[in-house]
């Protein structure tokens, strides 16, 4: 057990500042004076380290305690996928944890520690919805992704551009529903949700991650004395959520059932988590990735855009279609996406809590961590780490074919977990890592199968607007 009086061992540098006002302080950094890369970066210059104690939202007054040693290169972030180090149970988002009336009293996976019982239940039980599906991902995707393209079609026909972000929504929500639900959620019947699904599930989210988030449409300020401010209560969304709750009650039997007979689970406890995990996790994950990926694509530049063209269409030639052996030939398309998950993370934080004294290691130094302390980790400065990656904050889609590109995989972590590993019911690592990476490929090849070449518009960052769209023409 290492201690700060071991040789090369330092205190963590940094401060919390006075009780309440120090975490205020730092809240008001990091949501309105600076921003979140910009509070860390003026931090790491301010300590000369990049692993030193600060206060992260929401803080107090209604909050729990703010205290975090963060971690912000690629040497020290891996501590928290060591579960021999680190304890996971109640830190998916982070220093704050909604309340479990979002999801019917239960503590959902996401928020289980492996030592758990319920967690390896609950792993398994996703692990079995992704295999008794995956015989419809690659047709209902092909699906969906048909539908999005005649909609963008026919908005660019009709006015000169089109917009992705709300079409992406309806899309990604199709497709799931469709896929693990046999159900389109817009048919009428029992429990149907029209075309409101998306909207009720990003309203549900919304809430939960309000104190720990930016919602981009009100003024800085204005959030900081209402949604960072207090806990938004569930009552605001309960009519929404119970919609998507009754409809995944009523078409989800199949998988229902399984939970039951083969893993244990209460009924009802299985179903708050197949909405959870379908809705939150997986929806939330590609409504929020995909639009990051179609703007790094489009940044990139035609030369790109007519080289993933060319690769994909010889694939789907080469193969007779675009299946998983097509797929898998296209090294480009592979590489591109790995890298927009390098450089932008769905998910970009990272929390445990020390389960002993330890000691954590960066490029510069090893600090002491006392047990019990929080660490968390920003995870774009990880993964952007000058030490680790060649012009580390430039969007090179070949960084990951060859040799070394393939090296460098280790140090892909947007999954909790380096991408080198592989999921198992003993780690956090996402359930749905190889079917998030699956399926973001398959929207590259898709959207240049239909398409040559796009441009978006550059003056919105919130919201993917398509300002030239050049159909495939061979």
């Amino acid at each position: 057990m290492a201690t700060s009086s071991a040789e090369g061992v330092q205190e963590v540098p940094g401060s919390y500042g006075l009780p309440v006002i120090g975490a205020i302080a730092d809240r008001f950094d990091y949501f309105v004076k600076e921003g979140v890369d910009a509070f860390f970066k003026t931090r790491i210059e301010k300590y000369n380290s990049t692993v030193f104690r600060v206060n992260m939202p929401p803080g107090p007054p209604l909050f729990p305690d703010p205290r975090v040693i963060i971690l912000l290169d690629a040497k020290s972030f891996p501590v928290l996928f060591d579960l021999s180090k680190v304890e996971k149970k109640n830190v998916f988002t982070g220093v704050y944890m909604p309340s479990t009336d979002f999801t019917g009293g239960y503590r959902v996976l996401s928020y289980l520690d492996p030592s758990e019982e319920n967690h390896t239940k609950l792993k398994n039980f996703c692990f079995h919805v992704l295999k008794t599906n995956a015989t419809k991902w690659f047709p209902e995707f092909e699906r969906a992704t048909g539908e999005l393209w005649a909609k963008l079609d026919k908005q660019f026909a009709e006015s000169g551009k089109a917009e992705f972000t709300s079409e992406n929504l309806q899309m990604c929500f199709n497709f799931l529903c469709r896929s693990v639900l046999n159900r389109d959620p817009a048919d009428s019947g029992p429990a149907s949700l029209g075309k409101n699904g998306p909207i009720y599930v990003v309203k549900w989210i919304g809430l939960q991650l309000a104190p720990i988030a930016s919602t981009g449409v009100l003024p800085k300020i204005l959030e900081e004395v209402t949604i960072h401010a207090a806990p938004l209560p569930f009552l605001l969304v309960r009519g929404d959520y119970n919609k998507v709750y009754d409809f995944f009650w009523t078409y989800g039997k199949e998988a229902l059932d399984a939970a039951e007979q083969q893993f244990g689970l209460k009924r009802d406890e299985a179903c708050h988590n197949l909405v959870f995990n379908i809705c939150f996790n997986t929806f939330g994950g590609m409504f929020v990735f995909f639009p990051i990926l179609i703007q790094h694509i489009s940044a990139a530049g035609k030369q790109l855009h007519a080289d993933l063209a060319e690769e994909v269409r010889s694939a789907i030639k080469d193969n007779g279609g675009l299946d998983m052996t097509a797929l898998e030939s296209m090294a480009l398309v592979r590489s591109t996406v790995y890298e927009a998950l390098r450089i932008e993370p769905p998910v970009p934080f990272q929390y445990g809590h020390a389960k002993e004294d330890l000691v954590v290691e960066s490029h510069d130094g090893k600090y002491a961590v006392k047990k019990g302390e929080m660490l968390g980790g920003y995870q774009p400065f990880a993964t952007r780490d000058p030490k680790v990656f060649d012009n580390p904050e430039e969007f090179l889609p070949r960084r990951f074919m060859g040799e070394e590109g393939e090296k460098l995989l280790k140090y892909v972590l947007w999954s909790n977990g380096p991408e080198t590993e592989e999921t198992t019911v003993n780690n956090k690592q996402c359930a749905g890592k190889n079917f998030v990476v699956m399926i973001s490929r398959l929207l590259v090849a898709h959207l240049f199968a239909h398409y040559n070449s796009f441009e978006i518009d550059p003056s919105t960052t919130t919201e993917v607007v398509f300002t030239s769209l050049q159909k495939a023409t061979s």
